[in-house]
Formats: structure tokens, C-alpha cells, sequence
């Protein structure tokens, strides 16, 4: 038996560093000493608010009670991500959670609909979605624990405000015992025979020891990249975005059960419903626009009077070519970065950890574990990547140089394959560990104006009819099982879940 790690240091706050303190800390308890080295003067970016249902599982293995920690991050629920000017300038369409189709799996309603479509063109995947339809009536509940009924199949996740959950984590893993300290990092001490990192030293002459390093230092990577040199895999060619303009605005109406995308000249905006206030940002390719008229496209898109002045960021769409290096792991910004625009960011995170503790090392860091680790985040931030770029290959609009450029760009041959057999076959191909499910990429597809040269003739046999009487009964189920949901708003009061206004 190898000697257990005692020690583990995480450099950086954020959502990222104390997602990382409570979930290690709930693991490993008081077997291993858990120490957060942020600093004040450093902040946080702290502009990412929506998240996917994958965030409920986190929560509970944390152990957040979930009236109490939607309370203290002013959260509302999310039942999908609504697209606007996506595929066309003028349409819209949502990518619920869930599944479609009325049923527990996908089945064979890809091919069903496809007959449905040839009858009705008309016919709208939103009327076979429990989420879709809930969104659009702006209607939300639990959901419901027996599966022949259609709200089993309601799935949320949350809109909350980043740097109050990085305040409420703190507050939960401080009180089961991490360790914070106050400093910011100026020198990092390796071993000199194989780049181990032995201690950080801080600004004012302090040093922190530890056998295994969290690096969530955000896009400078101090640890995994300034020590540690691992490389970045640059994923600009077909992810150009790489700006970002912040900024929240005072609430004007109920807050919505979902997110907002907005396609623009050069890029996409965000809106985010909270409790208190609405979180907006513009997502753009300084290639194709500049600063100026990017925080000027978001100024006019507000729905509401700004609360504080638009932070800028910027940033190179990729990852880490090793996310695990020699006793450094990298989550968050520091093991790359893609695009907010399905709400992935905090859920690599969690991802990340969750490969962590399944290829926890002890102190000889057998690279094989570490191998096993990289080969994971490699693979799921592939096929994340190659989902957010189906967005902008998908696209129909024209005119706009931006969109002209993503529309006709080469793309990932992983990509090209699964856009060739929907297109032909209205085939979904997705592994049972994938993040996004068939539904997910059959939303998205169809949603853009992706259309199958024709259904499968396995399925030739089945009378129209029949299939458009059956289907409009399944419709008719979903709609009523939603409509008796309270709306979103008074179901969270009623839960305890809405905070009080601030005095």
C-alpha cells in the first residue's frame, strides 16, 4: 500500500477553488488537510451564472441544502436554453433538458417525428418536451418520483449568482474544517529532479507545503502552465469568440425558467434571470468587431437600468494539453476555457474532481493514474467542443462576416460524422457517459434547420394516421401535467427558496 496524501493545497478561491475545497473535503474528511491560498487583491471573474442539472449531483455531495443555497445565491430554476437568431435571423427555439418524446428514453421518436413533420412541417419538438413546455408557460415544481407520469421527466438545473456561491462553498468547507489563507503568490518551489511542486511562497514571506496542488489560479494557470509548461491546445479555428462584456441590469419582470442566447453581428449575448437582478454579456470574435461596438450592442441590449459598469474579459478558446502534470491538477479557467453558451463552465469543474477522486493518487503519482485522468477531461471537453461548435456550423444566416466565416469553416471530423448520419438518416449517435444526450443534439439540430434527407425505412410501415393520433395524445398528456405546475416564481417562495429583498 502506497502512502495516503495528507496534504492538498488549492491555489485560488472562486467557484472553482472552493467547489474543489468542499468536494474534496467531503471525501477525504479529516484524513487529509485541505488548504485554500487565495487572495483578495486577485478577485475573481465571477460573470458565470447558469449551470446544467449535472450541478444537483455536486450540491448533494456537498451536502447544500437546497432552499438555504438558493436563498443565499439569489437562484431561480432553468429548464433549458433558449436561441434566438440562431439558425435564422427571426426564429427561435429552445434546447430543453430532458427528453423528448413524452417517453423515459429517446426511442424512435427521432423517426416518428420525422413522419410527423412530413404531414405537419409545422409540428414543433417543443410539444413533446415536459421542460420546453414548462419553460415557455413559465411554470416549474419538482419532479415527480413515479415514471409513468410525464413530470418524472422535468429536469432543472440553476441561474445563480457565481461569486455568492463561491461565498456560500467557502462558508460550508470552512466550517467542516479547511483551512484559508489570505496571500498572493509570488514564487513556486519544484523539485528539482522531476518539476514536483514542493511550496508556494507567498508576498509576504510565508511558504505553503503540500503533496498535491489544485491549480485554480483562472486563465494564467500559475501552477500547471507558469511552473509547469503543459501546453495549450488552441481551439480559436473553430471557436473564434474571444472576448466577453459583463454586466448586470435591474430585473423588469418574473424571471424565466430559462436562459437566453441571442445571436449577434459577432457573436451571442447572454441573459440570466436571478432573483434581484438579470445577468447579461455579449460573447464576440475581436476579429470580426471592437470593444467599443461590442459594449455598445450590449448597452442596447438590456432590458433594464445597468446595476454596475461592463467588465471585459478575454480569452483563447482550449484546453490544457495535460490537465494532470507531475502533483498539479488544473480545474477551472486554468485547464482551459470554453465558451458559457451551454453552461458548461462550473460543470467541468465538477467533472473534473469527480475524475480526481476516481483516479485519486497517492504520493508515488503513478503516472498511469495521471494518464487515466488526462485521457478523461481530454475526452469529455472534445465532445463538449464539438457540441458548442454544432451551433455555429448549423447556422443559416448570412450577411453578417462573423457568421459567414463559422457557417462555412472546416470542422472537427467527429463533428462531420455525426452531422452526416443526422442528416441523412436523422441518426443520433451518443456514447451512454456522453454530457449531451440524443435529445440534446436532436434540440439543437432541428432547432437550427437541420433537416434529414428522409426518416429510416425501418419505420415505413407505420401509418401516418395512426402515428399523428397518437402523438397528439402524448402532446395533449404533456401539456396538461404542465399547466397544473405553479409558476416559477411562487413555487420557490412556497419551497423557501426566494430570499427576502435586501434592506
Amino acid at each position: 500500500m502506497g502512502e495516503a496524501i495528507q496534504s492538498i493545497v488549492i491555489l485560488g478561491g472562486g467557484s472553482a477553488g472552493w467547489m474543489a475545497a468542499a468536494l474534496l473535503n467531503a471525501a477525504l474528511g479529516k484524513r487529509c488537510a485541505v488548504t485554500v491560498v487565495e487572495s483578495a487583491e486577485i478577485g475573481v471573474v465571477g460573470v458565470g451564472e447558469a449551470t446544467i442539472p449535472a450541478i444537483r449531483q455536486f450540491n448533494a455531495m456537498v451536502g447544500l441544502k437546497e432552499p438555504a443555497f438558493m436563498r443565499a445565491t439569489r437562484a431561480t430554476l432553468k429548464l433549458g436554453i433558449e436561441f434566438v437568431d440562431w439558425g435564422c435571423s427571426g426564429e427561435r427555439y429552445l434546447h430543453p433538458f430532458g427528453v423528448l418524446g413524452g417517453q423515459p428514453t429517446l426511442g424512435v421518436f427521432p423517426q416518428h417525428f420525422l413522419r410527423l413533420m412530413a404531414a405537419d412541417p409545422d409540428a414543433s419538438l417543443e410539444d413533446y418536451s415536459v421542460c420546453a413546455l414548462a419553460a415557455r408557460l413559465g411554470r416549474a415544481g419538482p419532479a415527480a418520483t413515479d415514471p409513468a407520469t410525464p413530470l418524472s421527466q422535468l429536469m432543472s438545473a440553476y441561474h445563480f449568482d457565481a461569486v455568492l456561491y463561491g461565498r456560500f462553498l467557502r462558508r460550508l468547507a470552512e466550517g467542516r474544517g479547511v483551512r484559508r489563507i489570505e496571500g498572493e503568490v509570488v514564487a513556486v518551489d519544484q523539485r528539482p529532479e522531476d518539476g514536483f511542486v514542493e511550496r508556494l511562497r507567498l508576498k509576504d514571506g510565508r511558504a505553503v507545503e503540500g503533496e498535491l496542488f489544485i491549480d485554480c489560479s483562472g486563465f494564467r494557470g500559475l501552477l500547471i502552465e507558469g511552473a509547469l509548461a503543459a501546453g495549450y491546445d488552441d481551439w480559436s479555428r473553430w471557436l473564434p469568440v474571444d472576448r466577453a462584456i459583463a454586466a448586470p441590469c435591474a430585473k423588469v419582470g418574473p424571471a424565466a425558467p430559462y436562459t437566453q442566447s441571442i445571436a449577434q453581428e459577432a457573436g451571442w449575448r447572454w441573459r440570466i434571470p436571478l432573483q434581484h437582478r438579470t445577468g447579461n454579456g455579449y460573447v464576440y470574435s475581436s476579429a470580426f468587431t471592437d470593444d467599443d461596438r461590442a459594449e455598445t450592442v450590449l448597452r442596447e441590449g438590456l432590458d433594464g437600468a445597468l446595476e454596475a459598469e461592463p467588465r471585459k474579459l478575454r480569452f483563447v478558446t482550449g484546453r490544457r494539453r495535460a490537465a494532470w502534470k507531475a502533483n498539479v491538477v488544473a480545474l477551472g479557467l486554468a485547464s482551459g476555457f470554453i465558451e458559457p453558451l451551454e453552461s458548461t463552465s462550473l460543470h467541468m469543474v465538477h467533472s473534473g474532481l469527480q475524475a480526481l477522486l476516481k483516479f485519486f493518487p497517492d504520493r508515488s503519482f503513478s503516472p498511469v493514474l495521471r494518464a487515466g485522468y488526462n485521457a478523461a477531461v481530454k475526452a469529455e471537453g472534445e465532445l463538449i467542443r464539438d457540441f458548442i461548435i454544432l451551433h455555429y456550423h448549423a447556422t443559416r444566416r448570412s450577411g453578417d462576416p462573423f457568421w459567414d466565416y463559422v457557417r462555412t469553416m472546416p470542422i472537427p471530423d467527429s463533428l462531420a460524422e455525426r452531422v452526416a448520419l443526422y442528416a441523412e438518416r436523422g441518426v443520433l449517435v451518443s456514447g451512454s457517459d456522453e454530457l449531451f444526450s440524443p435529445s440534446s443534439w436532436m434540440a439543437v439540430m432541428h432547432g437550427q434547420g437541420l433537416r434529414p434527407r428522409r426518416a429510416s425505412p425501418l419505420y415505413d410501415g407505420v401509418s401516418p394516421a395512426a402515428l399523428a393520433t397518437e402523438y397528439a395524445a402524448t402532446a395533449r398528456r404533456l401539456r396538461r401535467s404542465v399547466e397544473a405546475l405553479p409558476l416559477h416564481e411562487a413555487y420557490l417562495a412556497d419551497a423557501g427558496a426566494w430570499a427576502e429583498p435586501e434592506a
